[in-house]
This record gives structure tokens, sequence and C-alpha cells, in this order.
């Protein structure tokens, strides 16, 4: 009898998987940039958001074969379909409707393609768009559709 890989359990404060969820690097300048752009964006307020260092962030991450020990890429869960690097970018823009769904038109790229510059982007995003200390005191909007 073979021995099955075991799934990474979640934290007991999971969450809806019916919603979408955006797991993100909490002290990454650019990435909280872009959960500040979706909850701008996202009127009906379906996202809810975790950071990638929260024990759900973690477990999510080794569920999806990410490695927990550097957040190069964002997680985006939408009807239990998970996208990571640009892919992820373009399924949370898709998912907010007209015109953000024109986002799309990133799919006509090879994937080595938009994986390569998601990479050169995730890899120096401290450098270019600054790092901060911890995890920022989220804004009340953010604080009730964080979870984990």
């Amino acid at each position: 009898m073979t021995d099955l890989p075991e799934r990474p359990t979640l934290p007991r404060q999971a969450y809806d998987e019916r919603q979408p969820l955006i797991v993100f690097d909490g002290v990454c300048v650019f990435c909280s940039g872009f959960v500040q752009l979706i909850l701008r964006l996202d009127r009906e307020k379906r996202f809810r958001f975790a950071t990638a260092q929260s024990p759900l962030g973690e477990a999510l991450f080794r569920r999806h074969g990410l490695p927990t020990d550097d957040y190069d890429s964002n997680l985006a869960i939408i009807d239990g379909a998970a996208f990571t690097k640009l892919d992820s970018f373009v399924a949370v823009m898709a998912a907010l409707g007209w015109p953000w769904r024109a986002a799309k038109a990133l799919l006509i790229l090879p994937r080595p393609l938009r994986d390569w510059l998601y990479d050169r982007v995730a890899r120096n995003r401290y450098a270019l768009f600054g790092r901060k200390g911890s995890c920022e005191i989220p804004s009340a909007e953010l604080r009730e559709r964080l979870i984990g």
C-alpha cells in the first residue's frame, strides 16, 4: 500500500469557499496596493482577503503547492479553482466584470512568457515598490473582509 501525501488542513477559522479569496504578501507594498484596488473595484464585496503570513494563508499556500518561506506569488481561489502568478490577476479582474474582464486579453501570451514576466516583477517587488516592516493595520473596510 502506498502512502498518499496528506492534504494540509486549514485552521479552524476557515473561510466560506463560495466567496472568492485573495491570499497576498502582507508586507509587500505592491501586493497591498493590489488589495486596495480590489477593495475599490469590488462593489458587491464578494472578495475576501488573507495575508500569506497568516495561518490560513500559509495553509492555503501549502495546499496549493506554493512555498511558505517566500511569497513570490499571490493566490486567488475563485469558484473552487486556484490561480497563481499572472493568471491570478487575470482571474480576479475577470470576476469583477466589465470593463475589468478585458484583462483576459493577457491570456493570449503563452504561459511561459506570462510566468516569466510575473516572476521578474515578483522577485524585484520589494526593491521596486518597497516593503513594510510588518503587516499593516488594515483599514476598517479591509478588516471586515480579512480572514485567517
